[in-house]
């Protein structure tokens, strides 16, 4: 009898030893955010294999993430350069589009694949345990890859300007740089979040965000000097956190455009409120996201 006493102990002592616990989160701040750096392994992956495979069976492969802003740069060249005639305040126009859409295809790419975070991973959540928010953070440093990329795609396209002697003079803002990086990773790390819950119960959403996108672009000074916008819009255009940074872009690499302390104060704090609002939202869908789905 003693024996089985001692057997049945041991059973339940064993029990106890857990590697990990679940529970449900019970307040909005309840994020779990150390899991992600426990799970930093499987974000690797993850962000590998969003790298990788956009372009895996393509003919031209890496090669898209230079074609890609070339032609649009080229298309804005044509329509807005030479038929709409629109001024780029004395840069030539090939680096003014460049530099407007390297910063902007950046923001758009991680709002885009964040948003359908859910629904494109609904197979793998409803199978295994990991924090959720692990797969639209892969997301963002993956794309953060092809902005690096195009990046020095522009950095040399400007070097050949600097060569020929074009009016365009980097200064020492862009040692902010990367806090312009930080900004548009913010944006759209939260915006993503925000809309990939809300395309859990609405999925009409869905349709919308390549619209709003593409709204978007003429909503900021990508293809336009802010100094070109109408007095009665300019307000208009910087409620738009993207616009600041975009123009501080131009001003830090090229000389030109609004550097304005004010301005980019605005769109952190903005980067700040829709990324941890986005970050609390799409915490929360994840407790019933099965459900739903």
């Amino acid at each position: 009898m003693e024996k089985e006493t001692g057997s049945l102990e041991v059973t339940e002592s064993n029990k106890q030893q857990w590697t990990l616990v679940l529970e449900p989160s019970r307040g909005w701040f309840d994020l779990h955010l150390k899991e992600v750096w426990q799970y930093r392994d499987l974000l690797l992956l993850f962000v590998r294999r969003d790298f990788v495979s956009v372009y895996k069976q393509t003919i031209l492969g890496p090669l898209w993430f230079f074609i890609q802003p070339l032609l649009t740069t080229l298309v804005f060249f044509v329509i807005f350069g030479k038929i709409a005639k629109i001024p780029t305040d004395g840069i030539p126009q090939p680096l003014f589009y460049l530099a407007g859409i390297v910063g902007w295809n950046y923001f758009a790419e991680c709002l885009r694949t964040t948003s359908d975070s859910f629904k494109k991973n609904e197979h793998i959540f409803g199978k295994v345990y990991f924090p959720r928010i692990i797969m639209p953070l892969s997301v963002v440093i993956s794309n953060l890859l092809k902005f690096g990329i195009q990046l020095l795609l522009f950095l040399a396209v400007m070097g050949w300007y600097l060569y020929m002697d074009a009016a365009i003079s980097p200064n020492a803002y862009v040692l902010l740089f990367p806090m312009l990086v930080l900004m548009i990773a913010g944006l759209g790390l939260g915006f993503g979040c925000i809309i990939s819950s809300l395309t859990t119960k609405y999925r009409d959403l869905s349709f919308l965000i390549a619209f709003a996108i593409q709204l978007g672009l003429y909503a900021t000074p990508v293809i336009y000097p802010l100094s070109e916008v109408p007095d009665y819009l300019r307000l208009f255009v910087l409620l738009n956190p993207m616009s600041s940074i975009i123009e501080a872009f131009r001003s830090m690499f090229l000389g030109t455009g609004a550097f304005n302390i004010g301005y980019l104060a605005y769109s952190f704090i903005a980067m700040l409120l829709i990324l941890v609002s986005g970050i609390i939202i799409f915490n929360r869908r994840e407790r019933t996201f099965m459900d739903t789905i």
